[in-house]
């Protein structure tokens, strides 16, 4: 269930969702930002993964807006096809470096927030985001495709952390 209901709740909401998974990031070396878990995925991954995620969503709503057709979660993709999908994207981010992951994660971040910053509250919470074929909001993806992701990239971070 999104929690924001307002522009002022989605950006605090993603302010702190960020904040608490750059505090978790900050203090992890290279060595531990790589090592691989069973499912052949790593916190670098995880981290490129949020970013990427982010970027998604940036395009979906780009693409509604312009009428340009929209793809979820991606061309070529089902939402049932996820696991491919995100296995293609790591091999895709395989030669990022932990630093440029980070700097990924930070710069997409910034999108977002510019984003959701220049739109009103009936721009995101108004009407189904243009293009979606469904009933969320504009604000309620970038919740789901930013806070809802960063949140869930810290809590996977700390158990790795710990099984490190």
């Amino acid at each position: 269930m999104p929690a924001a209901q307002s522009k002022s709740d989605l950006l605090d909401t993603t302010h702190v969702e960020f904040n608490k998974l750059r505090a978790t990031i900050a203090r992890i070396e290279d060595n531990q930002a790589t090592v691989k878990d069973e499912d052949d995925t790593s916190i670098k991954d995880v981290v490129a993964h949020r970013a990427h995620w982010v970027e998604l969503y940036l395009g979906w709503y780009r693409d509604g807006q312009a009428n340009r057709d929209v793809y979820f979660p991606a061309r070529g993709y089902k939402w049932n096809q996820l696991k491919a999908y995100n296995r293609e994207l790591r091999n895709a981010q395989s030669d990022l470096s932990w630093p440029d992951a980070i700097a990924l994660l930070d710069s997409t971040h910034q999108k977002l927030l510019d984003l959701i910053t220049s739109m009103s509250d009936a721009e995101l919470y108004g009407a189904p985001m243009k293009g979606a074929h469904n009933d969320w909001t504009a604000g309620r993806w970038a919740e789901a495709s930013g806070s809802s992701h960063y949140r869930s990239a810290a809590k996977y971070i700390r158990k790795r952390l710990k099984a490190l």
